[in-house]
This record gives structure tokens, sequence and C-alpha cells, in this order.
């Protein structure tokens, strides 16, 4: 990110109000564009190169190509290192890394082997995603991943196994027998996406995570004047009730996240094969059905469809539902940071992704 770029001067956080869900939004949406996985190398380094400028101080306000550069780097570099993210896990390839995964987890007729399969890639993929962005200043170690991906995977696969087995004895009607069959990767998914981000930050819950008080425009001025930010005020020390909220929210976002992806599309593409004559018409066509791989392909394609679009949708709106920065009451928190707060008595803290 441009944080870890040389110069004193710090970067506006965003051009959106994140104070609000839809400034946050558009935010988001800025740091998932898919657009700036094609910048490359060369790209990326002239990037650099204009934000380092205004950090100097060699330039002195924010233009377009300003904000554009900053969203290169934010959506390419990691904050702590400094160094480019493996491109397919990346927040801005999070979507087209998933979509493969995706589609392959709504089959539908997916036997034991088939759905244990792409549970695993899943899983594997989200360990990948976490492990890449996660915050290298307290690294985590490799138990914990190993057990983090053992639960994750062990769950989904069982609520993908155990449900695939009861569905079919549901005394329903067949339709919504189907619509539940449907449902099945979706249970799985958002199971294990929650409890995935639980077992890999629950250490933040032990040990609780720095909260600093809230300082006022002027005071925010003035730091800005000594080349500083928000993140100099030092800590007020590590709390465990802003860690558990940090990481509730997120396994809730996961889950927010996941919910349109696996429901919508599969319940469009079962109105549509079951309801609409169009598509009726065109599997009965001859050329169709003398060709079993078009007619397989057809339904094929309508999901990937479907699934990209809310995909793209569904990401940024996910990610805005809690701010980034979060702010509390220091009288919400334990007692030690009663009265503590800064401006309007709260304390702010770094929720992640």
């Amino acid at each position: 990110m441009s944080a870890s770029l040389p110069g004193d001067r710090e970067l506006p956080r965003s051009q959106y109000d994140l104070s609000t869900y839809f400034g946050r939004v558009q935010h988001a949406i800025t740091l998932t564009d898919p657009s700036t996985l094609f910048a490359g190398q060369s790209g990326l380094e002239n990037a650099k190169q204009l934000v380092t400028k205004y950090k100097t101080g060699e330039l002195k306000d924010m233009t377009p190509e300003l904000w554009n550069a900053k969203k290169i780097v934010d959506s390419t570099l990691h904050p702590d290192t400094g160094e480019a993210v493996f491109l397919p896990f990346r927040m801005s390839s999070f979507v087209l890394s998933n979509l493969v995964v995706t589609v392959g987890m709504l089959q539908p007729g997916l036997g034991t082997v088939g759905t244990v399969g792409w549970q695993i890639a899943n899983q594997s993929l989200n360990v990948a995603v976490n492990s890449s962005n996660a915050n290298k200043s307290s690294p985590m170690t490799t138990a914990t991943l190993a057990k983090s991906y053992g639960i994750a995977v062990t769950a989904s696969c069982s609520v993908a196994l155990g449900l695939n087995a009861l569905v079919p004895r549901l005394r329903v009607a067949p339709s919504t027998r189907n619509i539940l069959k449907r449902l099945i990767p979706f249970a799985a998914v958002a199971s294990a996406g929650a409890l995935n981000a639980y077992i890999m930050r629950r250490g933040e819950i032990v040990t609780g995570i720095d909260v600093r008080p809230v300082i006022s425009e002027a005071q925010k001025q003035a730091l800005q004047a000594e080349g500083k930010s928000e993140r100099d005020v030092p800590s007020l020390g590590r709390s465990q009730k802003a860690a558990k909220l940090a990481v509730y929210e997120t396994a809730a976002s996961r889950v927010f996240n996941n919910s349109p992806i696996m429901i919508i599309p599969a319940m469009v593409l079962y109105h549509i094969q079951e309801k609409q004559a169009w598509y009726r018409r065109l599997m009965a066509k001859q050329w169709v059905q003398s060709r079993p791989k078009v007619a397989m392909l057809v339904p094929i394609g309508l999901n990937l469809g479907l699934i990209t679009v809310v995909s793209f949708a569904a990401l940024p709106l996910a990610l805005a539902v809690f701010p980034q920065q979060q702010e509390i009451s220091a009288d919400d928190l334990e007692p030690e940071f009663h009265g503590k707060g800064g401006d309007r008595g709260k304390v702010w803290f770094n929720r992640g992704l």
C-alpha cells in the first residue's frame, strides 16, 4: 500500500466519505477493481513514483492521475512488506479467482468425490488469500494456518455431505427439494467461511488489538503538518473486546459476501429452467438435442454469467458493511479504557478485511 512507500506526507485515506455506507461501497469498488491487474510492472512502478512524489512534497495536490496511482498501489502492494501480493490472491482478483471454484461447487448432481474436491479447493483458496493479505507484523504460524485449513475443510465437507444425505429424505414437494439441493453449497461455504475467518484470527481475541483515541479534525491537521497520521498516535493498549468485535464482524462479512453469490444465481437459474418457455424451446431444438455437449454448456454458461454479475456486485457491498477503521466508545471496552477516549469519548481500531 501507499503507506509502505517513502515520504512523511500521508495521502488521504480515500476520495469518498468513509463514515457512510455508500462512501465505503465506493471505496471498496476501487480496492476490488480488476482493471488494476492489467497495470503490469511498468504501470506499478509509475504509480509508485507518483505516490512517492506526493509523499515527499514534490506534488502538492491530489489529482485524478494521482488517485488512480494510489488505487493501483493500494490494490497491489502489501502494506507491511511493500511487496506485490501474488496476483491471484489480491482483493482485486478475488472475484475472478473465486469464480472457478464457485461454478464448480454449484454444479448439480455432484457426487461425494466432487463435493469434497470442490470444498477443499474453495478452502485452499480462502487460506491462500487470507495468508497473502494477513498482517505481516504479527505473522501467522504454519501450525495456525494448518489448523484453520483443516477445520474449515472438515466443516464445509461435513455440512455439504450431511445436507446432501438429509435433503432427499425430507418429506417436501419435489420443487422444494430441488431448491434446497441448490442451496447446499451456500450452507457449506457460508459456515466454513465464517469459521475460517474466526479460527485464523482468534489469536487476536486472546491477545487483544491496539486501540487509539479518536482525534479531532484540528488535531489531524496538526499531525499532517508534522508529516504524521492518526496511526502515529500512541496506542492506549490492547483490547480483547475490540478484537472480538473485529473478528465477529469480519466473519459476518464473509457470510454477507457468500449469501447473494450462492443463492441468487441458483434461484434465478432454477426459475429459468423450470418456468421460462424460451429456455424449454431452446433446449428442445433438434440441433441442441443432437449435441449433448451444447445441451450441457447452456445451463453452465447461464450460471457462470449470473455468478459473475452477482459476485462483482456483492463484494464491495459486503466489504462496506462494517468500517475497516472502526470507532467505538471507550466506555464500551474494558474498565482500563473507560474515560480515556478522544474526540466524543471514542477510540478506534483497525478491523481488517
